[in-house]
C-alpha cells in the first residue's frame, strides 16, 4: 500500500514571510500541492477570490463549520480562517504533499488530528524586521500593525510545539532549508514504503 503525502504546516507571525514561501515551495516542488483557506476578511489588492482565498461572509462561514466543511478553523486577527476537510483528505491521499499557510492555532489542531503532521515555524531574524516588513508592504492601518506586532509575541509562545524552526532572513535559504526538512520527513521509515526482498 502506498504512503500518504505529508500535511507541511507552515506558521508565522505576521511579516515573517510564510505566505511567501509557502507559495515558493508549491510553485518549486512537483509534490507539493496548496490548499485555498476561507476567510471572513476582505481581498487584498491583488488576491483573488478562489486562488488566494475563498472570501465568505460570516454567517456562510459559520454554516461551513455546522456543516463540517472545515478540518480546522480559527477566529485570528477579527477573522475567520478555515482549511477545508475534503480537498486535504484528497491531496494526500493521492501521495502527494499538501502545504498549508495557516496560523499557530490551526497548526496545533492540525498535529492533534494528523500526528505525522510537520509543523514549521516561520521566524523574521528579528521584531524591527517584522515592523519593517508589515510597514512596507503598506496594507495595514498603524493600529493593526501595533496589533499584529503583540500577536506575533504571543504566537511565539507556541514554539515548543512545533517540529522546525526555519528563520527567514534570506528567501531563497529560507526556502532551501524547508526543502530539506522535506526531505528528511520523507526518509523516515514511517513515511517510506518498504520495498520487498525475496
Amino acid at each position: 500500500m502506498s504512503k500518504k503525502g505529508l500535511i507541511i504546516v507552515l506558521s508565522a507571525p505576521s511579516g515573517a514571510g510564510k505566505t511567501t514561501l509557502c507559495d515558493l515551495l508549491i510553485k518549486k516542488s512537483k509534490n507539493v500541492k496548496g490548499s485555498v483557506s476561507g476567510t471572513t476578511r476582505s481581498p487584498r489588492l491583488g488576491e483573488v477570490n478562489g486562488k488566494d482565498y475563498y472570501f465568505v461572509s460570516v454567517k456562510k462561514f459559520r454554516k461551513m463549520i455546522s456543516r463540517g466543511d472545515f478540518i480546522e478553523w480559527a477566529r485570528v486577527h477579527s477573522y475567520f480562517y478555515g482549511t477545508p476537510r475534503k480537498y486535504l483528505e484528497r491531496v494526500i491521499n493521492s501521495g502527494k504533499d499538501i502545504a498549508l499557510d495557516i496560523d499557530v492555532q490551526g497548526g496545533l489542531k492540525i498535529k492533534r488530528l494528523y500526528p505525522n503532521a510537520v509543523l514549521i515555524f516561520i521566524m523574521a531574524p528579528s521584531m524591527k524586521t517584522v515592523e519593517r516588513r508589515l510597514r512596507s508592504r503598506k496594507q495595514d492601518t498603524r493600529s493593526e500593525i501595533r496589533r499584529r506586532l503583540a500577536d506575533a509575541r504571543k504566537e511565539m509562545n507556541s514554539l515548543p510545539f512545533y517540529d522546525y524552526l526555519v528563520i527567514n532572513d534570506k528567501l531563497d535559504k529560507a526556502l532551501k532549508e524547508i526543502k530539506n526538512i522535506l526531505c528528511c520527513e520523507h526518509s523516515k521509515i514511517r513515511n517510506r514504503e518498504i520495498p520487498r526482498f525475496l
